[in-house]
This record gives C-alpha cells, sequence and structure tokens, in this order.
C-alpha cells in the first residue's frame, strides 16, 4: 500500500478530537466509537474498524439492495472459510485442479488417486473443488481427513464427492471469485490436471497472481498421465504464441512446470520448501524479506548478487534479523533472513532466485 492511500484510510477528527471516521452524521459517528470501545479487548481492531465503517458508508451512499446482498453473502461465506481453515494454520496445503467428468477408467483419475495419496504422504492437505473426476480421485487418495473440498453451488454437476460429503472442512460457496481466493490463498502449492473451463480459468488466473505479484511465490505444477498428451499443445500454444510474440517474457516459463512424473511433482514442490520457507514486503513494500528455513553462507549470498543483480531495484541481497512489521508472526521470528530491493517487475526471476537458494549446498 503506497503512502497516499494509507492517508486516504486515516479517520479524520473533529474539531474536538473526538473521530469521526468520515461519517456526516455526528450520531453514527458517536455510535461507532461506542461499539469500537466496546470491542476493544479483540485483536486487530484497526482492521474491524474498516470493515464497520465500510458498511455504515454504504448505508449513508443509498447503495442498491442487489449490491449489498452480494457483499452480504460474500462477507458470510468468507467468514465461515476463514473459520474452517484456521484450525489448520501449520499444515501445507496443495489445491489440485481437473475436470469433474474424468471417469475411474481413465488413466487420469488413476493418477489423481496417486497424487492425493503421495501428498498426504509427504505431510500436505489436499484441496480440491470437491467435485467428482480428478477433485474426487485426489481426494481417495489422500483420504478424508487430509482433504478440503471448496464446493461451488451450480445447477448441474457439481455437488460433493463421497470422500468429503459432509466433512466439516467442505466449505460451500456462491460465488466463483470467493471460492478462487481461498484455493491460492490457502495452498501452498497448485497442481493442475486435464480439465476444462474451469480448470484453464483456474489455472491462468494463478499463472497471472505469480506473474503480477499478487500472490506469494509457489510451485505451479501442470500434470498428466503417462503417454498423455494434454499438456503439450497448450505449452506450444505458451512457447510459440505468448513467448514468441512477446506477449510474456521467456522467464515467465519458470513460474510453472510440466510434467508426467508423480514423483517429480511431488519432488518439485517438496524441494521448493527445502530452504525457502516463506516471503513478506517490509518498509512499505520497499523491500522483499525472505524467511529461510536454514542460513545461506556468506558466500552464496555474494554469489546471489552477482547472478540476480539484475532484479535489485537498488543495494543488495543481506541477511538481516526479522523486521518490526514481522512481530505479527511470532511463530517465525526465529528463521533466518535475507532481504533485498526486489524491483516488483520480474517475478520469473524471482522464482529462479528461489531455486537458486533451494539449490545451495
Amino acid at each position: 500500500m503506497s503512502e497516499t492511500d494509507e492517508r486516504q484510510l486515516e479517520t479524520p477528527a473533529r474539531a474536538d478530537g473526538e473521530r469521526s471516521f468520515g461519517v456526516s452524521d455526528p450520531a453514527l459517528a458517536a455510535n461507532l466509537r461506542r461499539l469500537l470501545k466496546d470491542l476493544e479487548p479483540y485483536p486487530h481492531l484497526d482492521q474491524i474498524e474498516e470493515v464497520l465503517v465500510a458498511g455504515v458508508k454504504l448505508a449513508l451512499d443509498g447503495a442498491d439492495r442487489g449490491d449489498l446482498k452480494i457483499l452480504r453473502a460474500a462477507i458470510k461465506e468468507m467468514r465461515h472459510a476463514f473459520r474452517v481453515f484456521a484450525a489448520y494454520p501449520d499444515t501445507r496445503k496443495v489445491s489440485v485442479f481437473g475436470s469433474a467428468r474424468t471417469r475411474p477408467d481413465d488413466p487420469v483419475f488413476a493418477t489423481a488417486v496417486e497424487v492425493g495419496r503421495r501428498l498426504a504422504a509427504e505431510g500436505f492437505m489436499v484441496i480440491t473443488g470437491a467435485g467428482d473426476g480428478v477433485m474426487g480421485a485426489a481426494h481417495l487418495g489422500a483420504g478424508r481427513e487430509a482433504s478440503f473440498g471448496l464446493n461451488i453451488l451450480l445447477p448441474f454437476e457439481q455437488s460433493a464427492n463421497p470422500v468429503i460429503e459432509d466433512d466439516p472442512k467442505l466449505i460451500n460457496f456462491r460465488y466463483f471469485f470467493t471460492r478462487k481466493l481461498f484455493f491460492v490463498k490457502e495452498s501452498d502449492a497448485v497442481v493442475l490436471m486435464p480439465g476444462g473451463f474451469g480448470t484453464m480459468d483456474e489455472g491462468f488466473e494463478t499463472l497471472t497472481l505469480l506473474q503480477t505479484g499478487k500472490c506469494p511465490p509457489l510451485p505451479l505444477v501442470m500434470l498428466d498421465s503417462e503417454g498423455g498428451g494434454y499438456w503439450d499443445a497448450w505449452l506450444e500454444f505458451v512457447r510459440g504464441t505468448l513467448v514468441g510474440r512477446g506477449m510474456i517474457s521467456e522467464e515467465d516459463l519458470s513460474l510453472f512446470r510440466v510434467t508426467r512424473s508423480v514423483g517429480e511433482l511431488v519432488r518439485e514442490i517438496r524441494e521448493f520448501y527445502r530452504r525457502y520457507h516463506s516471503s513478506r514486503y517490509v518498509q512499505r513494500r520497499s523491500l522483499l524479506v525472505f524467511r529461510l528455513r536454514e542460513a545461506l553462507p556468506p558466500g552464496r549470498i555474494e554469489a546471489l548478487n552477482a547472478d540476480f543483480a539484475d532484479i535489485l531495484a537498488a543495494g543488495r541481497i543481506e541477511a538481516t534479523a526479522p523486521f518490526p512489521e514481522e512481530e505479527d508472526e511470532p511463530k517465525l521470528a526465529s528463521l533466518p533472513r535475507i532481504v533485498f530491493p526486489f524491483n516488483q517487475i520480474n517475478f520469473g526471476r524471482l522464482r529462479q532466485l528461489i531455486d537458486a537458494i533451494n539449490a545451495a549446498p
């Protein structure tokens, strides 16, 4: 968020020093102050305040009833999803996408079962759209305890598969946009298997978020069954048309992997988190912090500075202690870190930097 954006969110004060929240009605402002006073024992009150004030301003704006119904439904289902996922904060999760129409006698179905089984064996939980086909197969392999289902309410085709049906980890969404938020927000990796428009949509959405930095770096793997050619034509289009015509950069190809091997898929996800742990911007997004599972030797940091100078806005890659902005993540305080002024443009190269960090002896 820019300094200008933060100033726009500041709560104005009246001449007598009482906060008005940008609300013209003094009685409403007084009621907000009293409500916020009652909520003081609860955490993150600054964020709750923004939600409450936005709701009051919608009323003052005379917002359309249909618009308010969209907002109401979205907030209610998001709140429920937050609560469900909050019970599993320290378990890494993988979203698996693929066709609901894949039949049990299709080799892709058997591959999806193996994907779920192998991921669960590695300690990951498996998130799918909760339907049949590839989704049901991945849940079948992972088992009920290691499965999440993010179901979309449709008039056809999409009912929860038997593995996740009636499980507390099954979440029903009315809107695709809220459902898609949780697929990416809660995932530490994304797997795409052969599918239709929905699979393509999720794949390109994830690629767009990775390419623009709107989600943290994560492994994105396109997987087919042995002998399958589903992703070959897709990759040919991406290389020949998107890269060939300059619509994406060659480095953007580093944002994903294509394979027919479940073992290679599992290694790709496991190796991504071998040394790299997570990332966060600090100091008004001027610096990017990588939290690591183990420290890099000074000589390796020097090599990274030489190899990745092109993505530094200024300065260098350096080892660092936790920043004050990270105090809300106390469980990560003990992790070693590196920090650098990332140019926030070359996200394909950023992925290559993570690979170089993980490859260090």
